[in-house]
């Protein structure tokens, strides 16, 4: 990090490295975030720490606690299933313009995209298919052709990056999305903006099993912490 950098632009930098650290489960639900320790480990002082703490609190990534200073957000049940209501919705609102408006040259990136998912699956590497997974989404965001929905749809997608990487760890999610990738792009690729959408919401929101395997992962990851 350079020392000319500006606090500013360091506390966004620094930002999205604790972001990272969060989404990849290295900071998990729960857990504080000391403004001192984070300093010590990045090699800065605390004001572009608090500031990129700040930050992350806007978002809903962090919450500023009275006496406790910044705890890594832990999502209700009720609150992390809103959410994923919500998502779908946005989800689903990229494949009905995606169907209409993609381009050529963006079907074949949604294909190799869609390949290189099938590639981690085949690998069994739910790491690396999450990774994946995250660039087909974002393909589909694109060729909606609306910037602020994609906006809308990319924000929230980052919020809720831990959970739906956590997803892909019950028994049998990664094919079963795999599957449903398939369904997504068969249906943007012959126009059918609401069979696209359709199957894009059915893909993201999270009811009955799903809902409640993925509350059962939350409970046993916390348990863990907790150990």
């Amino acid at each position: 990090m350079s020392d000319t950098a500006t606090p500013l632009r360091r506390s966004e930098q620094l930002g999205e490295e604790i972001e990272e650290r969060i989404v990849t489960g290295q900071y998990r639900p729960g857990m504080r975030l000391d403004e001192q320790d984070l300093a010590n480990e990045f090699g800065v002082s605390r004001t572009p720490i608090r500031e990129a703490l700040i930050q992350l609190a806007s978002t809903g990534m962090i919450e500023m606690r009275p006496r406790r200073g910044a705890i890594v957000a832990q999502a209700s049940a009720t609150r992390l299933c809103e959410m994923f209501e919500v998502m779908a919705e946005l989800e689903a609102m990229c494949g009905r313009l995606a169907a209409r408006r993609i381009t050529p040259a963006e079907q074949a990136e949604l294909l190799e995209a869609h390949r290189a998912c099938e590639a981690a699956r085949d690998a069994d590497d739910p790491d690396e298919y999450y990774r994946l997974n995250e660039v087909f989404h974002q393909r589909i965001y694109q060729a909606s052709h609306n910037g602020f929905l994609a906006e809308q749809a990319e924000a929230l997608h980052r919020r809720l990056r831990p959970y739906r990487r956590l997803q892909l760890r019950v028994r049998n999610r990664m094919r079963t999305s795999y599957s449903e990738h398939q369904a997504i792009v068969e249906r943007i690729l012959e126009g059918d903006s609401e069979g696209a959408a359709d199957t894009l919401q059915r893909h993201v929101v999270v009811q009955g099993e799903r809902f409640a395997d993925l509350v059962a992962s939350l409970q046993a990851m916390q348990t863990s912490d907790a150990a």
